[in-house]
């Protein structure tokens, strides 16, 4: 099968910031899956450089625009090297194989009548490289909420794109396909903006910084094509259009054109199906829109006040803050992009939050498992790895939900479900190793079963290193290295199979693969020990008052309970996975005096959302559940639920 992934092509009037990495990360994790499956993959990504504004830029600084441009690709190239993203082809569109195409594409357009000479008098935004009508612009400024700024009137000859003969078309498409477009509410959106009717596009622009018309069309001189009818060509360009028809009959249509979701509606999921519609070629597989990242409430945006945060620097805190190596913090925050919001919404980025996940989910979760096996091994037979055992059915079983998790995640991009699926797998694994004691069965002397839990428990480490690979690539590598495995062959099936690591093998030298966030550079740990010494004998004084404010800053939710268990070696906990309406969350509660886990299935909870996670032996608990109990008695604890149905996700004031 091939499979064909692409980025959006990113403006360069200035650096990429942490914003642009999210989207290239998220088509690198795609390209890397699909490479295990065995799939001829194409990853491409590139710059967008025929803005106007990015002339203007160039021109701020005193520089031919070709030459700045040049300079601004190599400082996206270099970033994602330094995230490992693995792409096959970076295009340039002032390269000339874009030239080619796009001239191409125009001169195709025009023959067949889809493109028409007029006149363009209207509003144009060049921040975002978009004409408005009258009726669209709020206060003489550009409608879109994340600019806002001021448009200026053009008036000027011009070639114009029959979009609106595309219209139902396009609508039939929609509803014929439901995955097409991702999220679910932008596919919405989209829809609505196209019921509201789609008017000629102007294709062209006066000025000499962009690609001419081809000068076999009549009264074309001194236009160039508009940079979004440009720069959506690019996708064409890099499977060999217009020459190449063996590339392009492999590779097209993509499989997924991922991007945010200001480039989506207008542009994405509307225009370019309909050129590619005029163009007789297949529409895209999945084209998907992700939100943006804020700080402090307010978007990560080369153009906003708030300063965008580069990659390198918070690579570079994360090294500074916890001892580990930078391919572990780049994995770090490659995950932590990933998994800490769902595909789709807004999602607030902070180093903190970061730092939080290397410590609970990479340190403890992941990071100890390995270090105790291997050291284990160590400890009991000399580093060498026991002959193989018989499968574990607890560990097979939970490998295979893991990777049929994520298998499923992808399909509609949901990379925070599928590594909490990965994650569930840990935790098991994570409960064998407790519930197994190795340690204990060294210590009675029964070498048989010591041998199988020593096995089985480095198998789960080589099962945990491919599972993860797509998003942490530096990481299963390092614990195949730790494991004795070089050049292993690795594939997405070794995730279900068992038995894989050859019995005798010496296992590689040990080191930690997430070191421990040093108490005296985390500042969760200092506020932390000053609030011990400021609550100490708090119980003899009343709780403080909170304000509006305060409380308005809890996030309550309806949640529905899937599933519920035991937390092994704790007769009052209960480990709960609920739905929340956006994403399957774990819970860790109280409650088990009380309740039955049985007892549990399908109830509606109210659920506090926006709790930091916390690791309760061994679970990594996302929220909490509200219950009121009588003082000081354990036994008669009783849930907080909606008296009314109430929809999963459904916001408690």
């Amino acid at each position: 099968m091939k499979f064909y992934v692409t980025t959006p092509i990113y403006y360069v009037n200035d650096a990429p910031t942490v914003g642009h990495a999210y989207s290239s990360i998220a088509c690198d994790v795609l390209a890397r899956y699909h490479r295990l499956r065995g799939d001829d993959v194409l990853f491409t990504t590139g710059t967008d450089e025929h803005a106007l504004k990015v002339l203007r830029v160039a021109e701020q600084r005193g520089m031919d625009p070709k030459a700045y441009v040049d300079e601004m690709a190599s400082l996206y190239r270099e970033e994602w090297a330094r995230l490992n993203i693995s792409y096959d082809d970076f295009i340039q569109t002032s390269e000339p194989r874009q030239h080619r195409a796009v001239q191409a594409f125009m001169e195709a357009l025009y023959q067949r009548g889809d493109l028409y000479e007029g006149a363009y008098e209207g509003w144009y935004c060049v921040s975002d490289e978009t004409f408005f009508a009258e009726a669209e612009l709020v206060e003489g400024h550009c409608p879109n909420p994340e600019c806002g700024k001021p448009v200026e009137w053009v008036s000027e000859p011009a070639f114009f794109f029959r979009f609106s003969k595309y219209q139902d078309r396009l609508l039939r498409h929609i509803e014929a396909n439901p995955n097409w477009l991702l999220p679910e509410f932008r596919k919405n959106e989209v829809v609505s903006f196209v019921q509201g009717g789609l008017r000629d596009v102007c294709v062209t622009r006066r000025g000499t910084w962009g690609i001419p018309l081809p000068s076999s069309i009549p009264n074309s001189e001194g236009l160039v094509v508009y940079v979004w009818a440009d720069a959506l060509i690019n996708y064409l360009t890099c499977v060999g259009y217009p020459d190449d028809e063996a590339k392009l009959a492999r590779f097209w249509p993509a499989d997924v054109h991922l991007m945010g979701k200001e480039i989506f509606t207008r542009f994405h999921a509307t225009l370019w199906p309909a050129l590619l519609m005029f163009a007789g070629l297949p529409l895209p597989r999945q084209i998907a829109a992700h939100g943006f990242w804020t700080m402090g409430g307010e978007k990560i945006s080369k153009s906003r006040s708030v300063k965008p945060p580069r990659p390198e620097p918070v690579i570079a805190e994360v090294v500074a803050k916890t001892g580990c190596s930078e391919e572990r913090a780049v994995d770090a925050l490659r995950y932590y992009m990933l998994r800490e919001i769902p595909f789709g919404p807004d999602g607030e980025f902070s180093v903190e939050a970061l730092l939080r996940r290397y410590t609970d989910d990479l340190g403890n979760d992941l990071g100890n498992l390995v270090h105790r096996v291997l050291a284990m091994i160590g400890r009991y037979r000399q580093g060498k790895l026991p002959a193989p055992c018989p499968p574990e059915a607890v560990l097979v079983e939970a490998a295979q939900v893991a990777a049929e998790g994520w298998d499923e995640a992808l399909k509609t991009l949901q990379f925070s479900a599928g590594l909490q699926a990965i994650w569930s797998f840990l935790a098991v694994a994570n409960r064998y190793v407790d519930q197994q004691a190795p340690w204990s069965l060294a210590k009675s002397g029964d070498e048989a079963a010591l041998d199988r839990v020593l096995y089985a428990s480095a198998e789960a480490l080589r099962i945990a290193a491919v599972l993860i690979a797509p998003v942490m690539p530096s990481t299963a590598d390092e614990i195949e290295r730790q494991l004795g495995l070089t050049e292993w062959p690795r594939t997405w099936e070794q995730a279900t199979q068992w038995g894989l690591l050859p019995g005798g093998q010496q296992i590689g030298e040990a080191a930690p693969i997430f070191p421990k966030l040093e108490p005296a550079k985390s500042r969760r740990g200092e506020e932390a020990k000053g609030e011990r010494r400021e609550t100490r004998g708090a119980e003899a004084k009343e709780k403080r008052m909170v304000s509006i404010k305060d409380f308005q800053n809890l996030d309550l939710r309806v949640a529905e309970v899937l599933t519920a268990e035991p937390v092994p070696g704790a007769n009052k906990l209960l480990k709960l996975t609920v739905d929340i309406g956006t994403e399957q969350r774990t819970l860790v509660a109280g409650i088990a005096l009380c309740y039955q886990p049985e007892d549990l299935i399908g109830k509606k909870i109210v659920v506090v959302t926006n709790l930091e996670p916390a690791t309760i032996r061994g679970v990594r608990s996302e929220g909490m559940l509200l219950a009121g109990s009588v003082a000081g008695d354990d036994t008669s604890i009783t849930l907080v639920t909606p008296e009314r149905s109430l929809p999963n996700g459904a916001v408690v004031k």
